[in-house]
């Protein structure tokens, strides 16, 4: 039967995790997997999303000066 132990530690310097417990018998095998939390990312407004992907444009002015340009091109 496998018996589980959970704790929440802090990794130290060099990357040693220690982890004490009355309940881990001396000289027993044992598997340890690490699970590290990463960094919760800040919720973005959709409008902080427009203009921002490759080919988008955030305002009228920028569509307006890509199409001048590619008209511009094609005459070229």
């Amino acid at each position: 039967m496998t018996s589980v132990l959970r704790q929440k530690v802090i990794v130290q310097p060099g990357g040693v995790i220690e982890i004490k417990s009355p309940d881990l018998p001396v000289g027993a095998s044992a598997e340890v997997i690490v699970l590290l939390e990463s960094a919760p990312i800040p919720p973005r407004s959709l409008v902080s999303l427009i203009g921002a992907a490759k080919g988008g444009f955030a305002s009228t002015e920028e569509i307006d000066t890509f199409i001048r340009r590619e008209r511009e091109a094609w005459h070229s």
